[in-house]
């Protein structure tokens, strides 16, 4: 009798343990009934254009600087505020809204910090004064904040297993796409002498002109994920509206297998009654409702618990390092390059900068866009690289050795002699770390669970905004004194970076829990 009793809690905990797995595994059977196809190629398309508007919004501020300075009157120490200013915003609107995400819904909120970024960064460009265009500025920089870590969290829950390492890299391409963009807006718009004229007594420049294009993307694509796109199947099931999900899963399936006599064989999703229960409780997820700081502040402490502890530490480790020498190196290229031109290294020659102040702004110099184009389109292939071979290499792998590589470009610095060793080493540079921060873009989706993930991205671009905002500091206060200083330690940074890399798990083609 107590042999029977025994094996039948045996068997009792082993469909236990089977239901649970089976929960797993349901959405990623889902998502491979509704095949691989036209839905899938829409949603890149879209979600790629969201994270093109979101580089064009950063990358913009560093092309409208030498004509802006002289209209907003700016000091040197002004536009290094300025390009701090973004990136504040950011480290606080990527957790703010990445902590949203995962409560609320990942499409509701993409479409809210779309549109705060496109409204707030066209109202900048009317800012008669500094303080205005500051302040209009870090709310667009709250937006952009939040658009960046969710965008990913909800592209990479539509994905099979099997595509998504390739998926989520060829997404990130469209940040090259923004860089590309935003480079060649600024070569045609601003250097054009006939877009002034007065409004209300504001003189609007062409600069001016230009910050109202860069926001259109972002405004276009709010509109587009209101009208056109669904909330993500993935959180659906996690909320406990297994009919609405289901409901997406038959959207997918009839727009990529168009014409065919295929049928979606999924009558239902099993969800846990616990997560209905919880959703009731918490009155459903179709309206945003204030949380107080305690409850923002429980996913940070659920990411250094348990096995998420060791990842979550060198994901921090990683994301700052990066975001110290990409951002602090790449505002101060032109500077470089500036250096170049009188012979020798950059860094060998520590004159004093000139004063902005006896700097002409106007005629606008075409050569800083030209070559802001040329390092841009530098990326496609690290790029191209990544798409082919994230699912065949995996993250972790492209990730150590991209960062290996740009420690020893930005190293290499040191020693260049012309300004076109200058660009070459940039586009070096940015071809190399392009691969890294694709990477990155990948490993962030797979190694949190649903209920985490966008608040994890979110945490984690909010720590490499303070890295950015140092970044941009040290330069500032070192690249004049003591050029060699912040190279070489944005080379010690990546080299860290790589190195701590390899302490991260594997997660080539894993499904995502």
């Amino acid at each position: 009798m107590k042999v029977k009793l025994f094996l039948r809690g045996v068997l009792e905990i082993m469909q236990m343990m089977f239901r649970e797995v089976h929960k797993e595994n349901e959405h990623e059977e889902a998502v491979e009934e509704a095949g691989f196809g036209l839905f899938h190629g829409l949603l890149l398309v879209v979600c790629g254009w969201a994270n093109a508007s979101d580089a064009v919004e950063i990358l913009c501020v560093s092309f409208l600087l030498p004509t802006a300075r002289c209209d907003l009157h700016l000091s040197s120490s002004d536009m290094g505020l300025l390009t701090a200013n973004i990136f504040l915003g950011m480290m606080i609107g990527g957790y703010m809204w990445g902590y949203l995400a995962d409560q609320r819904g990942r499409q509701k909120v993409l479409v809210m910090s779309l549109t705060v970024n496109g409204v707030f960064g066209a109202l900048a460009s009317f800012a008669p004064r500094f303080w205005l265009f500051l302040l209009l500025r870090f709310i667009s920089g709250v937006g952009v904040g939040g658009s960046i870590p969710v965008i990913f969290s909800y592209f990479s829950e539509f994905q099979p297993r099997l595509k998504r390492g390739a998926m989520i890299s060829a997404l990130a391409t469209f940040w090259m796409a923004g860089n590309i963009l935003a480079a060649g807006l600024a070569w045609l718009v601003i250097p054009r002498t006939w877009v002034r004229f007065s409004l209300g007594g504001l003189d609007f420049q062409s600069w001016r002109l230009f910050v109202v294009l860069c926001s259109v993307p972002s405004l276009t694509s709010a509109l587009i994920f209101s009208l056109a796109m669904p909330e993500s199947p993935r959180f659906l099931m996690e909320a406990g509206r297994e009919t609405e999900a289901l409901r997406v899963f038959c959207r997918m399936f009839a727009i990529n297998h168009r014409g065919s006599l295929k049928t979606f064989s999924i009558c239902g999703l099993h969800i846990p009654s616990e997560k209905k229960e919880r959703e009731t409780r918490r009155g459903g997820t179709h309206t945003l409702r204030f949380v107080n700081l305690k409850q923002c502040l429980a996913p940070i402490r659920q990411l250094f618990v348990g096995e998420l502890a060791s990842r979550s530490v060198c994901l921090v480790i990683i994301f700052y390092c990066i975001s110290f020498g990409y951002y602090g190196l790449w505002m101060w290229f032109p500077e470089l390059f500036k250096r170049a031109e009188d012979g020798g290294s950059p860094c060998a020659n520590v004159s004093r900068l000139q004063s902005h102040d006896n700097q002409s702004c106007y005629p606008v110099k075409t050569a800083v866009y030209m070559e802001g184009f040329v390092t841009a389109a530098s990326n496609l292939p690290g790029n191209i690289f990544t798409v082919l071979l994230m699912d065949v290499i995996g993250g972790k792998a492209l990730l150590c050795c991209s960062l290996l590589l740009s420690s020893v470009s930005v190293f290499l610095i040191y020693e260049v002699k012309t300004k076109a060793q200058s660009l070459l080493i940039s586009c070096v540079f940015s071809g190399v770390s392009v691969v890294a921060w694709n990477s990155l873009d990948v490993l962030g989706t797979e190694l949190y669970p649903t209920q985490l993930r966008s608040s994890a991205l979110g945490f984690f671009t909010g720590i490499g905004r303070v890295a950015a905002i140092m970044g941009n500091i040290v330069f500032g206060q070192l690249v004049d004194t003591n050029c060699a200083i912040p190279v070489l330690l944005v080379s010690a940074l990546l080299l860290t970076g790589g190195i701590t890399a390899l302490r991260l798990p594997r997660t080539k083609q894993a499904e995502l829990t």
